[in-house]
């Protein structure tokens, strides 16, 4: 039971959420606010588990994830509900209770905070992480989820985590910072897309894939990966960032890798699930670092 829920949460994808908040919050540390960390970081994980809950019942109602009832792990979602292990209520009603406990931490950090604006950023983001699923909007399948992906994935944990400690927002520094966050977040969502084209439009979700064309989808890979490198370069030469940041570009190396296997094997779901690991493994070294050189520098 408790495995299986942990593949319903999508529990390995949580530090998509959890290393941007952490960066965000440590980009100043003086005067650490731990009480508002703690209640922020409850508000992005629970966030963030309530989005991939409410993601797997909204593909189940479209029919996307009924196609393939093969759990792959990394892409197709957790197929629990395929298999007749949880019901499309239970996923509906556990997402309802994680967002409601995000709810109630950011309800505590306004208090803390002694500021409502953060209820308002916060109502947004939980809005659009439901919305990014479900109907009436379903950005996922109208080729603009990957542009709110990259939002709550990137500028939303970072900035989020800097204005818990700072009281400030909008920042510039705080934005760029977080732009290299939610382009390597976007190539975990790319490259999983990938191998779900053919499923998708079964159920008429359209990604980017529909648009680009699986056939080329390792040039766009490409664009994602280095523009994400290239942001860390440029954080860099605006000396928002260490110049050991740049360490970090020792993973395009396995990033290339998983280009190389999206172009020769864009048909084969069992070969892209190697390009779906490659570019985790990519975003989570590449955070990792980013976290390690602001405390460091």
């Amino acid at each position: 039971m408790i495995r299986n829920f942990i593949q319903a949460i999508r529990l390995p994808f949580i530090t998509a959420s959890l290393l941007p908040f952490f960066f965000g919050s440590f980009i100043v540390r003086k005067h650490f606010a731990f009480a508002g960390f703690v209640l922020g970081l409850i508000a992005a994980l629970s966030t963030h588990i309530s989005a991939n809950l409410i993601n797997d019942y909204g593909d189940s109602r479209s029919g996307a994830d009924w196609h393939d009832k093969k759990a792959y792990k990394f892409f197709g979602g957790s197929k629990l509900i395929q298999q007749n292990i949880f019901s499309e209520k239970f996923y509906l009603t556990s997402a309802i209770i994680f967002i409601l406990i995000s709810a109630a931490s950011v309800a505590l950090l306004s208090v803390v905070l002694k500021s409502y604006f953060v209820l308002a950023i916060y109502a947004i983001i939980a809005t659009l992480s439901w919305l990014y699923s479900i109907s009436p909007l379903r950005f996922s399948y109208h080729r603009v989820g990957e542009v709110f992906l990259f939002l709550l994935f990137g500028p939303a944990p970072v900035m989020g985590g800097y204005f818990i400690q700072t009281g400030i927002f909008p920042d510039f520094k705080s934005f760029l910072l977080s732009l290299p966050f939610g382009m390597f977040t976007t190539a975990i969502l790319f490259a999983n897309e990938v191998p779900d084209f053919a499923d998708d439009q079964k159920a008429g979700k359209n990604t980017w894939v529909s648009l680009i064309g699986p056939q080329n989808c390792f040039i766009f890979y490409y664009f994602l990966i280095f523009s994400g490198f290239f942001l860390i370069l440029l954080n860099v030469l605006f000396a928002f960032l260490s110049p050991f940041a740049l360490f970090t570009f020792f993973f395009v190396i396995p990033a290339l890798q998983a280009a190389q296997i999206i172009k020769k094997s864009f048909e084969n779901k069992t070969e892209l699930i190697k390009s779906s690991k490659l570019t985790i493994m990519v975003q989570n070294l590449v955070a990792v670092c980013l976290v390690l050189v602001i405390l460091f520098s």
